[in-house]
């Protein structure tokens, strides 16, 4: 039990030997302990059988009697996300990726007892036509990052709250509460420049100071509902840092006058949900949750609730108003919820990722976090980058850095030789970004002054086969069915929108179409009740106004540019290629391939055609094609 600052103090030197081995320390020395091997335990990787890795890698190290030499931690997210299962030798930081168990006996007996990697199971970075192995440190996805939210997430067992203490967890919580007072933490956030990093980017301070000048009852509530496709920061830092949530929730607690917290969390996240219950219930055992923390009169106290999955919960209200037990919708504001929010009392509400910032702010500095990003945007932001990239994953970067910075060299680029075409961020409430402009910093103006917004930290990449009408379907597509129905402009304007895009895709669109979508988009903008339909058409509008020549393309050639929209689509087969073998006309659904009488110079079998009346443009036929004899235009 943890009953003063020099109780931790205390413990965290006690356990600072059992992380020194993962942290550079090599002086650390932790009984007969000499290697610490970490394997993922986030979302991702469990999914590919990280637990069957752990299993297996003990039963080996077992099995060879240095079982007691050897330490075995499940962690949070490495960020490669496409890489895993993901396992990691320390001190040497040797990097292995997409092994199986039955890579595990040698591996523990060629490097855990000979002291030699095996070099075939170890992450080979491709560097231009090259294929190089690189070690954890040398790693280009991780060089221009730099983890503040990210800093224990691969790092510490984030069921383990000793973990967390040895890495000054809960330092900034004893701080706050035995030398700082209310004025001066709420004055630190202020003075850091932090935004909400949930998507408005509302500077966090000035959300704290205000809730923090209310009277009464106050509650201090963290949404972890991410409902972004594409998006799991939030998800990643729960599964592998959830302590520094918890702590930050105390600390909020604190500044503004608040003993009650609530978690929101989306049910479909068990493994956050999982470790976020573990972790409370260690905060309550060691004294840092619950009453008189530090021996003081501050009391807090944590609990969960879950969400079932609905996107406007990502809205504050209707947030609230789901915590309530109400069908979650948003509600009018003013007032805002640092006057009247959680049961009609002041609160105030950050997500994961903001909270994860806070207790590094308060150790380090205000200054020492504001002198990363730009003038407006300060610190660093966690991305989730997928779609058509090298290495999808999770990073965290300063602000200001450049989208090609992201794209081509964290990210390691467009795979398969194609050509960047658009980046999608913010998810279906952002917009897409052209290769023209991918030298834009990454930052909450930059982004609004193009046509997006940061989002919660989605950045899905497309190339050149990704077809952009069809991306703004889908966002919108996301969007209606996601619409609580509270409001007209939400719930009948993106439906109508949707039937717009519908018709262009489906070939029988109309150029007054696009002067219909535009006006569309302003009603909508303008008149939704919350941000959920305010920004809805932004798809739609980020691609008018970079790919306009895609939308005409669909309207007046009917065509798809890119090659994407079933009912523009035409399949032929070139009859000096086809050698007439009829694997197409096996492969085809709807018997629309048929002989013709010709016979091309040098085959022996007369080539085929396609019914374009029969054809359902599935592309079966094309796929199954070896001479490269079928195309689609």
């Amino acid at each position: 039990m943890i009953k003063t600052l020099a109780d931790l103090n205390a413990a965290r030197e006690a356990y600072a030997p059992t992380i020194g081995l993962r942290v550079g320390n090599l002086d650390a020395k932790e009984g007969k302990i000499r290697k610490h091997i970490l394997i993922c335990g986030g979302t991702g990787c469990t999914s590919s059988g990280s637990l069957t890795i752990r299993e297996k890698l003990e039963q080996v190290l077992d099995a060879r009697g240095i079982a007691d030499e050897v330490k075995v931690i499940t962690t949070g997210c490495f960020g490669l996300c496409a890489l895993g299962p993901i396992m990691i030798v320390y001190p040497d930081s040797t990097f292995y990726s997409r092994i199986t168990p039955a890579d595990i006996e040698e591996i523990v007996d060629s490097h855990i007892i000979g002291g030699t990697p095996v070099e075939r199971f170890e992450f080979h970075e491709q560097t231009g036509d090259h294929h190089a192995v690189a070690g954890l440190n040398d790693m280009t996805f991780y060089k221009k990052q730099h983890r503040v939210a990210l800093h224990n997430c691969g790092v510490i067992d984030p069921e383990n709250v000793n973990d967390y203490i040895a890495r000054d967890g809960y330092q900034a919580l004893g701080k706050v509460l035995t030398s700082m007072t209310r004025e001066e933490v709420v004055q630190t956030i202020l003075d850091s420049g932090l935004r909400g990093r949930g998507g408005a980017g509302f500077p966090t301070g000035l959300k704290w100071k205000f809730a923090m000048g209310s009277t009464g009852k106050k509650y201090v509530c963290c949404n972890a509902d991410e409902g972004d496709p594409g998006a799991f920061m939030d998800r990643s830092v729960l599964e592998g840092d959830p302590h520094s949530v918890l702590e930050a929730m105390a600390i909020a607690g604190y500044a503004i006058g608040s003993d009650q917290g609530y978690i929101y969390v989306r049910a479909e996240y068990p493994i956050a949900i999982h470790r976020l219950k573990i972790a409370i219930d260690q905060a309550h055992n060691e004294g840092l949750l619950g009453e008189n923390i530090f021996g003081t009169d501050f009391s807090f106290d944590v609990q969960l609730r879950f969400g079932a999955g609905a996107f406007v919960c990502g809205e504050e209200t209707a947030l609230m108003t789901s915590i309530e037990g109400k069908r979650g919708e948003p509600r009018p504001r003013p007032p805002f919820p640092a006057v009247k929010g959680l049961f009609g009392k002041p609160t105030i509400l950050n997500n994961v990722e903001t909270y994860a910032n806070i207790a590094q702010i308060i150790l380090k500095g205000a200054d020492w976090f504001a002198s990363m990003g730009t003038e407006k945007s300060k610190g660093t932001k966690v991305f989730a980058i997928g779609g058509k990239i090298v290495n999808t994953g999770l990073v965290e970067i300063p602000m200001g850095t450049t989208l090609r910075e992201v794209i081509e060299e964290i990210g390691g680029g467009i795979p398969n030789g194609k050509k960047f075409k658009a980046a999608q961020t913010g998810g279906p409430s952002g917009g897409c970004i052209p290769a023209s402009l991918i030298d834009t910093p990454i930052d909450y103006d930059n982004l609004l002054a193009i046509g997006s917004m940061m989002g919660s930290g989605g950045l899905i990449v497309m190339d050149e086969d990704n077809c952009m009408v069809d991306i703004a379907k889908f966002f919108l597509d996301f969007t209606v069915d996601e619409s609580c129905g509270k409001c007209t402009p939400c719930r009948v304007g993106t439906k109508r929108l949707l039937e717009i895009l519908d018709k262009i895709i489906s070939g029988n669109g109309e150029l007054e179409d696009i002067d219909r979508m535009e006006e569309l988009c302003k009603y909508i903008q303008s008149a939704s009740l919350c941000g959920l339909g305010q920004t809805a058409p932004n798809p739609v509008v980020s691609t008018l106004r970079y790919f306009k020549d895609e939308y005409i393309a669909h309207i007046v050639d009917k065509k798809c540019p890119a090659g994407v929209c079933k009912k523009l689509l035409n399949y032929t087969i070139d009859k000096e290629k086809c050698i007439g073998c009829g694997k197409c006309a096996k492969n085809c659904p709807a018997d629309a391939i048929i002989k013709t009488d010709y016979v091309a110079p040098g085959h022996k079998l007369p080539s085929l055609t396609i019914d374009a009346a029969k054809c359902v443009k599935c592309g079966a036929c094309m796929s199954g094609c070896k001479f490269d004899a079928i195309s689609k235009q």
